[in-house]
């Protein structure tokens, strides 16, 4: 198993109420060239929670990151003209605070941070390091 020491949130950058599942992101992900989905979980509007890329194989979402990470993506986080906005339903804040509380539990020690401070991008448009530590 890989050491974990870092939970990195993410947004998929997807305007608000749009629906899209691990399906579409995989296939986004290999577009680019990746072998599949790079985050590990996947955040639906309605709260639901899926996996994505098993845990025990480094991710494809943060540079320099990945191989002692684990991506939590949330559906959303822009708006309808682009501009990046906490786009997070009622469900999916409840979701990813439950996620990542269990992680936590997973990998006593991890610390969780959000997208932007590791990469000039406004994901996942809130502070995740604030809400989750």
């Amino acid at each position: 198993m890989r050491d974990i020491n870092q939970i990195i949130v993410h947004c998929t950058a997807t305007p608000r109420g749009r629906d899209f599942t691990v399906a579409d992101i995989d296939r986004w992900h290999r577009a680019r060239g990746f072998a599949c989905i790079g985050y590990h979980y996947v955040v639906y509007l309605d709260g639901s929670i899926h996996p994505g890329r098993d845990v025990g194989r480094a991710g494809a979402h943060c540079r320099g990151h990945n191989a002692y990470s684990i991506g939590v993506v949330y559906v959303g986080g822009v708006e309808a003209d682009g501009s990046p906005a906490d786009t997070r339903t009622p469900e999916q804040r409840a979701a990813l605070s439950v996620l990542i509380k269990r992680l936590k539990g997973l990998y006593p020690g991890v610390t969780v941070h959000s997208h932007y401070e590791f990469a000039a991008k406004a994901c996942p448009c809130f502070d995740a390091a604030a809400e989750y530590s």
